[in-house]
């Protein structure tokens, strides 16, 4: 009896952390194989055509994976390396919901920070803009999340290295909330790398966990994410694809491509997470169900309906809470998919996309800037997009 017990407490770890969705066909789920065909084709002639050297596509309906292929190389130089299931990529901007918009609502949820706090509660010299009048207007968390808060694009890694030898992240926060403001916050869209490296400095200052910890331990681990990860180790290096070469010459691969992120040590809100296609289909399966997933609870239901809502009360909005709905960035939705969608799209060849109505949801991982960044993924992702949608035959 006792090595029974030893057995199973042994296996439970097992159990715990290997909880992928179930694989049926696509008939079972009310999609057509027969037409999600088309991806096949579709990804191997942008292969072919050196748009991307390779990828994963993963489609999900009713908690179900429908449809899952790799494609091509995951490495093109310095050596051919094919592509996997497996395969880990950079997600680039699919860090901010992924990661920190998701830690924020999560803090949100425990009464430790509020969706209106003005960030300088937080981060004391966050600057004010000022108005027509000479009157001082605060950003709050809120502004950040939807990318209204004022705050530039981006601040070019070279200048902080300029300033900063070698730069920790409280220089890097500390030159964004001193940056010069583009607008007043709650007035203009602007979308900003800025927003979410300052969201995560929040997390941090109010968890006591950096954005890497917080998310390992209280988002990933729990769910079973054991693919996903900051700061990948250095035995897991092999099973991640590349991504553009350095200036001298060398493949960056696991370590993150974005600059700022990669000045934060690789520990950053508005990049620098890793993950496959399997991981990011618990995440978006647990959002799909209202926040949990396999019995464990990560946000509540009426969370994930206000996150996943687009705001468009600025023009060019259509932002949820970390999440595209609606904007002029959302081309991975494609022409047939109606506007209550939400995901995300990152620099480095990713993007997720979750149809609520059609209980659906798909994942595209590609590395399109290897070996280098000349590539645009937005009308090969519209036409994924229109080819599930086109695929849902009940």
């Amino acid at each position: 009896m006792k090595k029974l017990i030893i057995f199973f407490l042994f296996l439970s770890p097992c159990i715990i952390y290997s909880q992928f969705l179930p694989v049926v066909t696509p008939e079972s789920v009310g999609l057509s194989s027969t037409r999600l065909a088309f991806i096949d084709t579709l990804f191997n002639n942008q292969i072919a055509e050196s748009v991307i050297p390779g990828g994963v596509v993963l489609v999900a309906r009713h908690g179900k994976i429908a449809y899952r292929k790799a494609f091509g190389y995951k490495s093109l130089e310095p050596q051919k390396e094919v592509v996997s299931i497996e395969t880990i990529y950079d997600l680039a901007s699919v860090t901010k919901p992924v990661a920190t918009a998701t830690a924020i609502m999560m803090l949100v949820e425990q009464g430790k920070i509020g969706l209106f706090d003005y960030v300088k509660k937080y981060i004391p010299n966050f600057a004010p803009s000022i108005d027509s009048s000479g009157k001082e207007r605060n950003a709050d968390i809120y502004h950040l999340l939807t990318h209204t808060s004022g705050l530039p694009d981006y601040i070019q890694a070279d200048k902080i290295l300029a300033k900063y030898s070698n730069p920790t992240r409280f220089d890097i926060i500390n030159e964004i909330a001193t940056v010069k403001r583009n607008n007043i916050p709650g007035k203009e869209f602007t979308y900003s790398c800025l927003n979410f490296i300052t969201l995560a400095e929040i997390v941090s200052r109010v968890s006591g966990k950096t954005i890497d910890k917080f998310t390992k331990e209280e988002i990933y681990k729990p769910l079973g994410m054991m693919n996903t990860f900051y700061l990948p180790p250095n035995n897991r290096i092999k099973d991640i694809a590349p991504t553009e070469r350095n200036s001298d010459g060398s493949m960056i691969r696991g370590v993150v491509h974005d600059p700022l992120a990669s000045l934060a040590k690789g520990i950053s809100g508005n990049a620098g997470l890793f993950s496959n296609v399997d991981d990011l289909a618990i995440f978006m399966q647990m959002m799909m169900n209202g926040g949990i997933y396999n019995n464990t609870r990560i946000l509540g239901k009426f969370t994930v309906e206000q996150m996943t809502k687009p705001y468009k009360h600025v023009s060019f909005a259509g932002r949820g809470l970390g999440w595209d709905c609606d904007s002029d960035y959302m081309g991975q939705r494609g022409d047939i998919f109606t506007d209550h969608c939400y995901g995300h799209t990152g620099f480095t060849g990713t993007s997720i996309l979750a149809v609520p109505e059609k209980d659906l949801f798909f994942i595209i991982l590609t590395n399109r800037i290897h070996p280098s960044p000349k590539t645009n993924l937005l009308a090969f992702r519209r036409l994924i997009a229109n080819i599930i949608a086109a695929s849902i035959i009940e």
